[in-house]
């Protein structure tokens, strides 16, 4: 289930807080919990951790990795099972100062299925991963296949969502007894033509609910064989429209989709870029065509936004992250959509020259 905008919020601010404390020592425990996984299996470990760490030669860390995998143990304990997506549990002491304690622990259920199992114990804790998750990314339709398999998939971030299998009845080359060579090519012609419908409805009935959350679609397989799927009238126009691009890969399945999300960095980053670019380039439409329709630098951007006269908000990603914080809460209160800018772009580059805030507005404020 997709996150609200002030549950993503919230848990933004959680991986802001996490980054904010450093042990002095390897002592702060990081666990990710991938769904469908025993969450008692996970207890047992941890538990056979603490013995572990009875053999840390420093008291202080001894004490302090101990100490956070019992408040995470205890913690895990109120879970009956592992949540619909998994799970991710922070814990460690966060007291500044030699001696003190402070033994926090925080759990966060991620906004996409977790597929990956993670037990760190370090200085820092492992948020990257739960990053990009959470980053308002765009989502991309996968599709890898053969003329025996198919799968379909949607990219979040760096986060391969499986959807749907397809497997097609195309027989073996060997010859069924008595059958003509010219008769046997038929049936298996007739057979890639039915997988390659059934890949293309698949296709249709995963891809056109999510509307413009759909950001667009990588197709990957052996080429001759993507571009007979592709030529031929198989996929409809509102799903063609959405293709940008192809990749050659040798595999289907689970591997194959990595294959084609590694493959397809080059697309993604332009499709990245493409979307920032269009953002800031209608505010500067808008301005153009009616100044009145939008607004720049803080304080006149605040007004809108107390105004409830946001429609599209524009930040930069230069400005202080607790500063973005308290502009997308009150961004938040009026249904504005916000928009993080990079620099990376001559647009982005302007609007960092505007105050790095401006808004496209709902309607006209002097």
């Amino acid at each position: 289930m997709a996150l609200s905008s002030s549950q993503k919020l919230h848990l933004r601010k959680i991986i802001s807080e996490l980054k904010s404390h450093k042990a002095p020592h390897t002592e702060f425990v990081t666990v990710y919990i991938p769904t469908g996984y025993d969450i008692i299996k996970i207890i047992q470990h941890l538990a056979e951790e603490q013995g572990t760490a009875s053999n840390i030669k420093s008291a202080g860390t001894r004490k302090n990795v101990q100490g956070a995998l019992e408040k995470m143990i205890q913690h895990l304990r109120n879970y009956p099972k592992t949540p619909e997506n998994g799970l991710v549990v922070f814990s460690g002491n966060i007291a500044a100062g030699e001696g003190k304690i402070d033994m926090k622990v925080w759990s966060i259920e991620p906004p996409v299925p977790l597929n990956i199992r993670i037990y760190r114990c370090d200085k820092t804790f492992v948020t990257d991963i739960l990053e990009d998750m959470i980053i308002e990314h765009n989502a991309y339709g996968l599709v890898v296949l053969d003329r025996r398999d198919a799968d379909i998939a949607l990219l979040k971030g760096k986060s391969i969502v499986p959807l749907q299998k397809a497997h097609s009845e195309v027989p073996g080359k060997t010859k069924a007894g008595g059958q003509s060579a010219a008769r046997y090519a038929r049936i298996r012609e007739g057979a890639y033509k039915e997988h390659f419908k059934k890949i293309a409805e698949h296709m249709k009935n995963q891809f056109l609910p999510l509307g413009n959350n759909l950001k667009g679609i990588i197709i990957g397989g052996p080429g001759i064989t993507v571009d007979d799927f592709l030529n031929k009238d198989y996929i409809t126009g509102d799903i063609k429209k959405k293709i940008i691009g192809t990749k050659d890969l040798s595999y289907t399945g689970d591997f194959g989709l990595q294959e084609l999300v590694d493959k397809a960095q080059d697309l993604l980053a332009e499709e990245e870029i493409a979307e920032e670019k269009k953002s800031v380039q209608d505010f500067f439409k808008v301005m153009l065509a009616n100044s009145k329709k939008v607004t720049y630098g803080e304080n006149e951007t605040l007004k809108a936004l107390e105004m409830n006269a946001v429609d599209v908000l524009l930040l930069s990603e230069h400005l202080e992250e607790d500063r973005i914080f308290e502009l997308e809460e009150k961004a938040q209160v009026g249904g504005s959509t916000v928009k993080i800018i990079s620099t990376e772009t001559r647009e982005g580059t302007q609007l960092k020259e505007l105050g790095g805030i401006a808004a496209i507005l709902r309607f006209e404020i002097e």
